[in-house]
Parts: C-alpha cells; structure tokens; sequence
C-alpha cells in the first residue's frame, strides 16, 4: 500500500527553473530518489538520499538539480535549474532501489 504522487511539473523556457514535489508513504528510513523518462527512453535515475542524508547527482544534472527530503512530512523535493532541452521527461519519485510501484509522474517539458 504504497503512496507515491508527484507534483510541480510544467513548461519551461531553456534555463528556467522548476521544483517537484513528492508526497509519499515510504519510510524515512528508507533510500529514496528521483527518477526520469524522456520520450523513447529507459527511465533512469538523476538524484539519490541516502538514509544518513547524503545525496548523489548523475553528471547530467549535478549542479544543477538539488534533492531534498522533509522527514517530518515526509515529503520529497527536486529543485531544477538552469533547465535544458534534454531535461524534458517525467519525471517519478520511489525508493532507491525502486519498489515495483509507480506514481503518475511530473511532466517536465523544457522549450523555446
């Protein structure tokens, strides 16, 4: 019975920013990250939390994106900035590794 909803998404010019928001029923306790799938490709993930707190960044969006966690409303935050073209994609929250669940995404679609 796992609660996984995504929200912030929408469309952005090349370098504008956007945060995504997760409300979810995974435990603090748990690794969780931000996942991403661009049209005609595999979802992978873009940014990880660890349970002490550290995070990782694939090189395609360090720098750029920062992830963030509310462990008291358990609440999952994505911060995207100097957004390119490439970046258009859903985008889900899940654990890390993901459990078989899925939300419904956020669509991001960044365009001039």
């Amino acid at each position: 019975q796992v609660q996984l909803v995504e929200s912030g998404g929408g469309l952005v010019q090349p370098g504008g920013s956007l945060r995504l928001s997760c409300t979810t029923s995974i435990s603090i306790f748990y690794a969780m990250a931000w996942y991403r799938q661009a049209p005609g490709k595999e979802r992978e993930w873009v940014a990880r939390i660890a349970r002490d707190g550290s995070t990782n960044y694939k090189d395609s969006v360090k720098g750029r994106f920062t992830l963030s966690r509310d462990n008291a409303k358990n609440i999952l935050y994505l911060q995207m900035n100097s957004l390119k073209p490439e970046d258009t994609a859903l985008y889900y929250c899940n654990g890390y590794p993901p459990l078989d669940a899925w939300g419904q995404g956020a669509l991001v679609t960044v365009s001039s």
